[in-house]
């Protein structure tokens, strides 16, 4: 992968470890903060939950981790391309059920990313 493909995925790393560590440990102070349309009550109960989706924010980080350190760049390729388009169906998901501005900050980033490892990949 070229250097601006990396650089991509290394912010979005950066920005799904964020969510994780705020959704998994930081619920009921950072949450507050982020989700303000969310019911203040409503942050205890869902802690549980919250930290589930962190869970599933770190995996995604994880595997962009993993897909820069593969040394073969076809496989390299291959998992960084599966791993964005996870994110890019998460926050499609995320903009039709919750919020439209989780297209912009979770799919956009990942699509930007993806077509450059794309564009790399054939060009």
């Amino acid at each position: 992968m070229n250097a601006i493909s990396k650089i991509l995925i290394v912010v979005i790393t950066l920005e799904h470890l964020y969510f994780m560590y705020f959704e998994m440990f930081a619920w009921e102070t950072i949450g507050k903060k982020t989700f303000k349309s969310l019911p203040e009550h409503l942050f205890k109960p869902t802690k549980g939950l919250a930290a589930n989706q962190g869970l599933y924010n770190g995996f995604l980080a994880a595997g962009l981790i993993w897909s820069l350190l593969i040394t073969d760049s076809d496989w390299s390729v291959n998992i960084a391309t599966f791993f964005l388009s996870c994110i890019i169906v998460a926050g499609v998901y995320g903009a039709i059920s919750a919020s439209r501005k989780i297209f912009f900050v979770q799919a956009m980033p990942a699509i930007a990313a993806l077509s450059t490892v794309i564009i790399q990949k054939y060009l």
